[in-house]
């Protein structure tokens, strides 16, 4: 990756083994990729519940030659999401559902482009 991993907590505060688990998760990013650029990730816990618990949201902001993906995942509905790790699992299951998409339709339009200048364009 280009540019270093950049990690944000909002109303969060800052923890060393949820950074730590936020860069292997990255780092399993780049398995499906060697063209990130850059990887923006933002750790809050927006929402004041009377009820036990808070809710936590992680947003993801990979940028890649030619654009970005962005996932946040905040189900207000999905308690799972007190556990800020299965927040962050969550997000990065669905960033790498979206890199592996990214990926597959660049390649077909690599190949079609391909495919055309063969035949003369």
């Amino acid at each position: 990756m280009e540019i270093p991993v950049q990690i944000n907590f909002h109303d969060v505060d800052h923890s060393d083994a949820v950074e730590a688990r936020i860069r292997e998760k990255v780092e399993k990013l780049e398995q499906y990729s060697d063209r990130i650029i850059g990887c923006r990730v933002t750790v809050e816990a927006p929402h004041k519940h009377h009820h036990k618990g808070k809710l936590y949201t992680v947003k993801i902001d990979l940028t890649l030659p030619g654009g970005e993906i962005v996932v946040a995942h905040d189900n207000h509905d999905d308690h799972a999401h007190e556990d800020v790790y299965v927040a962050i699992r969550d997000s990065f299951e669905a960033m790498r559902r979206q890199l592996k998409k990214h990926v597959r339709q660049t390649r077909e339009k690599q190949t079609k482009a391909a495919r055309q200048e063969k035949m003369g364009g």
